[in-house]
């Protein structure tokens, strides 16, 4: 494994840079430092919404790239990268779907922030975990017709894959579907993920997939593992992720991907 090759680094968040609690390492903030000394870029790619991620990373969220809403919205800084909305009409034609699904919350997911419409006290405070923005409505069908959206995420309390997904499967051939988290759903326009905001930076900095490492752990990564030479699942990923990534590494809660970026400082300095 030739690490000294590699020029970007892209990393899932949830499950991967962040631990079980939802927080960055005090010691990838020192390891990020030390690939910016040795040229490498940094992108953060996730299912959260843009202002989610660079609360989390907000000491170097200026000099990051930032993929948020699973590829729907590619930034730098104040530069917009990339957008993909879903159309209107398929936002209307699936929230009514969604809402026969017992058990299930909505979220709209805008540029501007997110929209729900439950009133689920339980779910607004875990959902305030991954939404930063966002305004409480009477009826989503309203906002809906009036703008378009990047996603559509979904949750339920036992299994987004058990429950969700095999009510709405039928629409993989209008709208892309992705299980992100045993809990979480994302819907998006077909063209809306991580892997094609991947290759949009990738052009931008001219950086290959043999330049390319990235970390992830569950399906919503694995366009993105795709475009990088260097694919690494983390212990606690989706068994689907483990079986597609070139490498493994340990789980978010022991370090995995700074146990990894170690190594590849330190490739880089040996060369």
């Amino acid at each position: 494994m030739n690490l000294s090759k590699v020029k970007l680094v892209v990393s899932d968040m949830d499950g991967t840079l962040l631990n079980s609690n939802g927080k960055v390492s005090d010691s990838f903030f020192t390891l990020f430092q030390q690939l910016k000394k040795q040229n490498i870029h940094f992108c953060a790619a996730s299912g959260r919404q843009y202002f989610s991620i660079t609360h989390k990373l907000a000491p170097i969220k200026d000099e990051i790239f930032v993929i948020a809403e699973n590829g729907g919205i590619a930034k730098k800084g104040n530069d917009l990268l990339l957008l993909n909305a879903i159309s209107v009409e398929k936002t209307l034609k699936i929230i009514p779907i969604l809402r026969t699904i017992k058990d299930t919350h909505i979220v709209l997911c805008a540029n501007d922030g997110a929209y729900i419409e439950s009133n689920n006290t339980e779910f607004i405070n875990l959902f305030q975990e991954y939404y930063h923005n966002y305004q409480i409505v009477d009826d989503l069908t309203k906002i809906a017709a009036s703008k378009e959206f990047l996603k559509i995420a979904v949750y339920h309390f036992t299994s987004s894959e058990e429950y969700i997904y095999p009510k709405i499967n039928h629409l993989e051939s209008e709208m892309l579907i992705k299980i992100s988290g045993k809990n979480w759903l994302d819907i998006s326009d077909e063209k809306a993920n991580k892997g094609n905001a991947l290759r949009e930076v990738q052009r931008i900095l001219n950086v290959t997939k043999e330049e390319t490492m990235v970390f992830g752990d569950y399906h919503n990564d694995i366009e993105m593992m795709q475009e990088a030479a260097f694919s690494f699942s983390m212990k606690n990923a989706h068994k689907d992720i483990t079986k597609i990534a070139k490498f493994a590494t340990e789980s978010n809660d022991n370090f995995g991907v700074e146990r990894v970026l170690e190594q590849l400082i330190q490739a880089k300095k040996e060369v």
